[in-house]
């Protein structure tokens, strides 16, 4: 792999996908960076509008338009491309931005997983690359840190990924993740994206709770992937999503069993160790983790409840996570891969405390 030395520093990046709420939150960031320059704004719609006819938050923060660009065109005057396009969309342009010598975080799927027989079962079509898979490296800093750093190609992992992941890992690292797991986490509803559709539209569903995609998620063989990688190659994780009725956010709530032997203090001091240093993650005690205590930041919260009762020789562990889907979940993440890609702090413009309330 390539080094973060050439990289240079102001970098110029260029999003692709800029109208849609990833690319709005990719830009709250890129456009206030001290060592970014966003060079490129493009989209298939609102041709020639300025960002902030967009996206009204961002108004006044740049001259640039919108552009419908070919890949040539955005690399010729861009370093590093963030690609905030769709699922099967994005794996043909992030192809072509690579091929052209451009860095790229691709926030999509298309490039996270290793296997494509998974691909094609979970995303319901052939990748049109399947020998690239696996040049991509898994951008969960938490984890890849060094990889990231050293990388030139990010696949950023998607959000119920990574509040599920972060919740688990200490135990995967543990080697306490055995047989299946059962998670049920809830999103808000900008993670279906800014085009409104039955299912999705934010009127329909702010006085609702549904459950979707039961057990076929597309993130399920994400999740296993990487907490395999981690040290539970035996894992199955059962997963349920719910749409939640809020715009921001995802809780997520993780079962498993452990060995009535395993000391309750010790599964504690996994979760706090695992994160000890990790300036983005709060491990918490006697609170639970709430998705106001995070929404609009790059922080996610984590705890682990402990049950009492032993049943055949086993006890019930309960692993919670918050996180914002967007930010942490999302755009926040992949600069948090910026920056280790920059070698830059790498918390540069990440620090921000979420709203209150």
């Amino acid at each position: 792999m390539s080094t973060n030395r050439q990289l240079p520093r102001p970098c110029r990046v260029a999003v692709v996908g800029a109208t849609g709420y990833g690319g709005a939150e990719l830009l709250r960031h890129l456009l206030v960076h001290p060592h970014v320059q966003v060079t490129r704004l493009v989209a298939k719609d609102n041709i020639g509008k300025k960002l902030g006819q967009v996206h009204l938050s961002l108004a006044d923060l740049t001259e640039l338009r919108i552009e419908d660009l070919s890949p040539a065109q955005v690399a010729a005057d861009a370093d590093l491309v963030c690609v905030g396009l769709p699922h099967k969309v994005s794996a043909a342009i992030v192809a072509e931005f690579v091929d052209l010598g451009c860095a790229v975080i691709d926030l999509s799927g298309d490039y996270r997983l290793l296997d494509k027989d998974l691909y094609a079962k979970f995303y319901e079509a052939e990748h049109p690359f399947p020998e690239r898979l696996g040049s991509f490296v898994y951008g969960l800093p938490e984890l890849n840190r060094s990889a990231i750093a050293s990388s030139r190609s990010v696949a950023s992992p998607g959000c119920f990924a990574t509040a599920i992941t972060l919740a688990l890992l200490p135990f995967a690292k543990a080697g306490w993740l055995q047989g299946r797991v059962q998670v049920t986490a809830m999103t808000g509803s900008s993670g279906s994206g800014a085009n409104p559709a039955i299912g999705t539209h934010h009127p329909l569903r702010a006085q609702n709770l549904k459950a979707y995609k039961p057990l076929g998620h597309q993130h399920v063989p994400e999740i296993e992937q990487t907490l395999a990688q981690a040290g539970a190659p035996q894992l199955q994780l059962e997963f349920v999503p719910v749409s939640a009725p809020l715009v921001r956010g995802i809780l997520t709530t993780c079962y498993f069993e452990v060995d009535a032997a395993v000391d309750p203090a010790a599964l504690k001091a996994a979760l706090k160790q695992t994160y000890a240093g990790e300036r983005l993650v709060r491990v918490l005690g006697d609170r639970l983790p709430e998705v106001n205590a995070v929404a609009g930041s790059m922080y996610a919260e984590v705890s682990v409840t402990v049950g009492d009762r032993v049943v055949g020789g086993k006890r019930t562990v309960v692993a919670h996570s918050a996180i914002d889907n967007l930010v942490k979940g999302g755009a926040g993440q992949a600069i948090h891969s910026l920056n280790l890609m920059l070698g830059c702090d790498e918390y540069t413009g990440l620090l921000a405390p979420s709203q209150w309330p």
